[in-house]
């Protein structure tokens, strides 16, 4: 792309090469995740390729007896990059500017945008192409302690002898732990912790930030981590890979409606109306932690991972409808949905359950009346972007007459 051409003459394409570059700097220093996770190069959307599942075996060998021979397993993983886009709105007057200079001025909302989206779907799988996270590997495989599971002497929990038995975990299963991620919330625990000379054990250095002489990382803002669930993360991060396929790609809009971003009036941002543009940038990011036992969570206070979170729910006759009951649930979480099934005797869905069209479980808004009997039985579940139960909770149906 010339370098002085206009935003204007130019209104699709991919991002000059040398901004693209420096968003995607931006990225990975912003993020909590890449900086940690190994770089996997990618020529094509898909890349297959095979690791060790076992390590093979070495034998002593006597002089003039036979070698053994060492039994060792491959295993073929598969990571796919999945479209990540952000939309900026701006002035129009950006049209008569150059590619180049838009690029460096937006690159810092560009960057914070992906890297919050990529952080959240890779720790915690909200709002996830991706098949696997962090997080649910680590419940999963019982690679979890819960936040002030070991008491100081204070009486109150122990963050040190917490995180040390979160190590632990990883350490058991033969491997190393060379970095944390972790919240930016927990700072102020983390530099009150000394060893038994007095010594911090969360040193602020020149170039890296270690625990426990380990690097950690932190998550920038809570749109990257979720709180609710977690305070840190341990594991051997050459088993977490990144894989980034092409370039920056990016497209002037100048008549749509942007529902998710509101105008001073509250409603949905018409460019047209506002005589504004918008400019939306997308990449391809993939992700695959390829060992699940290699990363172990602190779980937070007062949590029990791998279990259903109980959603109250409430049945209200319709207003207006005979057979109907209305549901009132809080909203799901952002980037999850609900399902519903209605019956006589109803079990429970487990935790991380995919719940099927088959099975008789319904989409449901959140809003829409439920057509059903006086006196059955309905639950509705809380599903991920994977479809997978995280929520749910019951209630006895009652409706109009």
């Amino acid at each position: 792309m010339p370098q002085k051409v206009a935003l204007k003459d130019q209104l699709n394409g991919f991002v000059p090469t040398e901004k693209a570059a420096g968003i995607f700097g931006f990225i990975a220093k912003g993020s909590a995740l890449i900086p940690q996770s190994k770089l996997e190069p990618m020529s094509a959307p898909t890349k297959e390729f095979t690791f060790w599942a076992n390590t093979p075996s070495a034998y002593w060998v006597g002089e003039g007896k036979r070698i053994k021979t060492s039994v060792a397993t491959f295993l073929t993983a598969k990571m796919e990059a999945h479209k990540i886009g952000v939309i900026i709105p701006c002035t129009k007057e950006k049209l008569n500017d150059t590619t180049i200079s838009v690029f460096e001025e937006m690159k810092e909302p560009i960057g914070d945008a992906i890297q919050q989206k990529f952080d959240m779907a890779g720790l915690f799988g909200i709002d996830s192409p991706f098949k696997f996270n962090i997080f649910d590997n680590a419940v999963k495989n019982n690679m979890f302690i819960v936040d002030g599971t070991n008491e100081g002497a204070s009486g109150k929990g122990a963050l040190d002898l917490d995180v040390s038995d979160v190590m632990a975990l990883v350490e058991e299963e033969g491997l190393d732990v060379n970095g944390f991620i972790a919240h930016t919330g927990i700072k102020n625990r983390l530099r009150k912790l000394r060893d038994g000379d007095g010594n911090q054990l969360y040193v602020i250095g020149t170039d890296t930030t270690d625990f426990y002489n380990v690097p950690i990382t932190f998550a920038k803002g809570k749109a990257s981590f979720d709180r609710e669930k977690a305070q840190l993360f341990a594991g051997d991060w050459s088993k977490s890979l990144v894989g980034v396929y092409q370039g920056l790609e990016y497209e002037v809009l100048k008549e749509a409606t942007l529902q998710d971003t509101l105008w001073t009036d509250g409603k949905p941002l018409s460019l047209a109306e506002q005589d504004m543009i918008a400019l939306k940038v997308t990449a391809r990011f993939a992700f695959l932690p390829v060992n699940e036992k290699a990363f172990a969570v602190l779980a937070t206070k007062g949590t029990t991972p791998g279990q259903l979170v109980d959603i109250p729910l409430q049945s209200f006759p319709s207003n207006t409808v005979s057979g109907n009951t209305f549901i009132f649930a809080a909203a799901p979480t952002a980037g999850n949905s609900y399902k519903y099934l209605v019956g006589d005797a109803l079990t429970m869905p487990k935790y991380h359950e995919v719940l099927k069209t088959e099975d008789g479980w319904a989409a449901w808004d959140g809003k829409a009346e439920i057509a059903a009997e006086d006196n059955e039985v309905i639950i509705v579940a809380e599903t991920d972007g994977t479809g997978q139960a995280v929520k749910a909770g019951k209630a006895v149906i009652k409706v109009k007459p």
